[in-house]
């Protein structure tokens, strides 16, 4: 078995697991630890726990110790030149006429790397940006470039739904999403209804579907022979949500009945 404690460090971001090192931590801890970036502050939101050791994929970093008034104090001043770094790189971005749309700019806690994250069509040949920034900041700089979905998550807004969007606001990670995900839902297929702001299909689409899945195995297919009380029909819509069935009769007639009230005439 081995130890570990999950850390996040920012909002709905991706989680991370540590090896604890005998520090003593609890949730809602502020931590300092050592990432590819260098020393990061975050905090625990899973607490110390023992897993498997075949469950660990790579050698886990230790908690370096629990963040102090300094640290943080730290971490909020760089915090608080990011957007001067921006800023500063967007007039650099401009000067070099390069089509890239910039995000964000993250520092790490000693201030020693600096990070934007850009969004772009293609491939971008920024090494004369890269030269003019690392002369400009005194750090190590890294230009990240990121999908559309990242990008709706960096900005954030409001879906059509009228609340913050679902990646901004508590999705650490994206779940692949299809076209049969919607399909089973009977939604319908026009793509200005079924797409996010990132112009791919919405994360949403994922977080009913089992559910529909699971009530419509309670429910005769389409095409369906059954019995109902006002006689021999067939089933020829369903409604998973309300768990109902609309049958058509003999008669040419339709009539929606609560799934109870049918039965399947190879029951009989």
């Amino acid at each position: 078995m081995t130890e570990v404690v999950g850390v996040r460090f920012k909002r709905a971001g991706r989680l991370y697991y540590f090896d604890p090192a005998g520090v003593e931590l609890e949730l809602g801890n502020w931590v300092v630890v050592e990432t590819g970036r260098g020393l990061e502050v975050g905090w625990v939101v899973i607490s110390p726990k023992q897993v498997l050791s075949s469950e660990i994929t790579e050698p886990l970093k230790a908690v370096l110790r629990k963040a102090s008034e300094e640290d943080l104090r730290k971490r909020e001043e760089y915090t608080g030149k990011e957007r001067e770094a921006l800023e500063k790189c967007q007039e650099l971005v401009a000067q070099y006429h390069l089509p890239m749309k910039l995000l964000s700019a993250e520092y790490n806690l000693d201030g020693t790397r600096l990070t934007f994250l850009f969004s772009a069509e293609g491939r971008i040949d920024f090494r004369e940006l890269l030269k003019e920034l690392t002369t400009t900041f005194k750090a190590r700089i890294e230009l990240r470039q990121v999908g559309p979905r990242d990008e709706a998550k960096i900005i954030g807004g409001f879906g059509p739904c009228g609340r913050p969007l679902c990646c901004a606001t508590f999705l650490s990670e994206f779940s692949p999403v299809s076209i049969r995900m919607a399909k089973e839902q009977e939604l319908p297929l026009n793509p200005m209804k079924i797409s996010g702001l990132c112009g791919r299909l919405a994360c949403c689409l994922c977080h009913e579907v089992e559910q529909y899945r699971e009530m419509r195995q309670k429910l005769p297919p389409l095409g369906q022979r059954v019995i109902t009380p006002v006689g021999a029909a067939s089933v020829v819509a369903v409604n998973p949500l309300k768990q109902t069935v609309t049958v058509r009769l003999e008669s040419e007639a339709t009539v929606e009945l609560a799934v109870g009230e049918v039965k399947t005439i190879e029951d009989d």
